[in-house]
């Protein structure tokens, strides 16, 4: 793996983070449309990274950040707080994002395409 490529999978992991942390937020304030917002922005991400570098990598790796936000704000806080609550939308915005990222990441790579539509080889 070159260094560029890897700077790529960690930025995408980084990305996957911030939509982790940012959909957990979001989904209960705007509740429905931030919940859909948040599950489509990983479904995106996912995909992006897909097309991006090419490979089922770069949609591995923002799913992989995005988990680690997730869990990581589902623990509980020294207060006793919780960032996602016990709620439905809550199930659904884990559900949806684990849904929406495995689906965006198992879509396969799309070879690419000359202008006049002849397929290359690889």
């Amino acid at each position: 793996m070159t260094a560029p490529r890897l700077l790529g999978m960690a930025g995408l992991v980084v990305l996957g983070v911030l939509a982790g942390a940012g959909g957990t937020l979001m989904q209960a304030a705007w509740f429905p449309g931030g919940l859909v917002l948040a599950v489509l922005a990983i479904g995106a991400l996912c995909l992006g990274g897909v097309r991006l570098t090419g490979t089922r990598g770069g949609g591995f790796a923002p799913a992989g950040g995005w988990m680690l936000a997730v869990l990581l704000l589902l623990s509980t806080r020294p207060e006793g707080d919780y960032l996602l609550g016990a709620g439905g939308g809550s199930y659904l915005f884990l559900l949806g994002g684990i849904f929406a990222a495995v689906i965006c990441t198992t879509v396969p790579p799309v070879p690419p395409h000359t202008p006049d539509g002849v397929k290359l080889a690889r």
